[in-house]
Parts: structure tokens; sequence; C-alpha cells
């Protein structure tokens, strides 16, 4: 790979770290979307969304729990149940038909995710905190992707709670961090159990942490304290909608 291409995709990362971590999101479905583009193995993809949503989610739990929006009662029945279940998603091994669909699936969820408008970031509008029946199977089901497919699970997580009021638009970016950064740590447990862990060449690893952490950083302060750029949201809601369907072209034609 050469060094135009480190580059670029290093700008790319930066500009996804960013636009994610300003909604409480590590942004594995958009670093899985960048890194689709440029024919790295699927492994190396998963891994390294992974490790960059550590450090994304990490980043944009701080700075949303600074500003007092986290709420334990609304976090802990996910987390307790999707770590296991991110754990032994990151068993799994998938052929590229396989977890080219499920990214696709992913990207698409990524898209609602983002173009969703959120009028009031800071007052929840009749907040129903999901009842133990509803909050286990959820967890459950998107740990087990999460961990599959290499990702945190909060990028399918956030619309779910949006669309049913389970806290202001700033609270669920609070415990998408959290449960992102839990989920990444079991679903890179989970391949380096079974033996999937595989990153890309060191210098582009590097380059990919760097542009991670100035972008997380930049990215989740203002999403804590400002508005978000809705426009930069939907601009790249596009780019992910087209990589999905790139995709689910791919996995059905066998070329990548």
């Amino acid at each position: 790979m050469s060094w135009a291409d480190v580059i670029l995709i290093g700008f790319l990362i930066f500009l996804v770290a960013g636009v994610y971590s300003s909604v409480g999101l590590g942004g594995a479905s958009g670093y899985l979307a960048i890194l689709s583009l440029f024919s790295i193995p699927h492994d190396v993809m998963a891994t390294s969304a992974l490790c960059l949503n550590l450090l994304v989610a990490g980043m944009a739990f701080w700075n949303f729990r600074k500003k007092d929006f986290f709420s334990w009662r609304l976090t802990w029945p996910f987390m307790v149940t999707s770590i296991p279940a991110a754990y032994l998603g990151g068993l799994c091994k998938s052929s590229f038909r396989v977890y080219s669909l499920l990214l696709g699936m992913v990207l698409i969820a990524a898209v609602f995710r983002l173009m969703m408008d959120r009028r009031d970031e800071n007052q929840p509008l009749n907040v129903k905190i999901p009842s133990l029946e509803v909050a286990f199977p959820v967890g459950i089901a998107i740990g087990f992707l999460a961990g599959m497919v290499g990702i945190g699970g909060g990028i399918l997580l956030g619309p779910l709670a949006l669309l049913w009021r389970w806290g202001s638009a700033k609270q669920i970016a609070a415990t998408t961090a959290l449960i992102i950064l839990a989920n990444s740590m079991a679903g890179l447990l989970g391949r380096f159990t079974g033996g999937n862990f595989r990153i890309s060449s060191l210098h582009l690893f590097i380059f990919m942490i760097m542009a991670a952490f100035f972008g997380g950083l930049l990215g989740s302060r203002l999403g804590a304290n400002f508005f978000s750029n809705r426009w930069l949201k939907r601009i790249l809601s596009v780019i992910l909608a087209l990589v999905a369907i790139k995709l689910f072209y791919t996995s059905g034609s066998g070329i990548r």
C-alpha cells in the first residue's frame, strides 16, 4: 500500500471518528466502510475497527459523562448481556459472502442512525426505561452481531433507543459509548482467542490510531458541549449507503 493510500485512509478515519464520536459512537461501521474500499482482508478490517472503536468510544464516554448525561439504570441491562454475546460473536469465523451481507446491513443501520432528526439533544420526551424482558434479548442480539462483524454495537442500539424513547439523545450517546467500549474489548478478546486477531501493517495501524485519536477527541468534545454538524452526518450517511450497496453487490457476485 502506498503512502498516498495511507494518508487518505488516515484522513477519512479522522473525519469518521469526529462525526461518530459527536453522537457517542465509536465509528466502527465507518472504519469498515473505508477499509473495504482498499481491499483489506476482512479479519484485518474487523480487528482494526474494534481497536479504533476502543479509543474513540472511550473518549466519547468520558466527555458525555463529564456533562452528566450518563444513566447507569439505562445502561446496565445491555452491558451484562451484550458483553458475553460479543465475546461469542468474536469467536465466529464467517465467509466473505456472509461477512459482506452482515456488514452491508450494519451500514444501512448506520445510515438510518445518522439521518435521524435530533430536535432536542438535552431534554428527554416521555422517556420509558426498557424492561429487563426487552433489554436482555436486545443486548444479546446486538452483542453477538457486534463481535462477529467487528463493531461495538452502539450503531444498532442507538436507533432502537431513540425510536422507543429510552432516553434523551445525549443520554443515549453516553450509554452507547460505554456499550461500544465494553463490546469492543469483548470482541477483541474473542477474536484473539479464536485466532481471528489480525492487524494491518504497523505504519498503517499507527497512522489510523493517531487519526482516530484526534478525530475522536475533537468530535466528542463538540458533541458533548455543542450541537452536532448535521450536514456532515448526512454526507457520511450517503457514503455509507453507497458502500453498503457495493457490499451487497459483491457478496452476490463473489467479487471484491
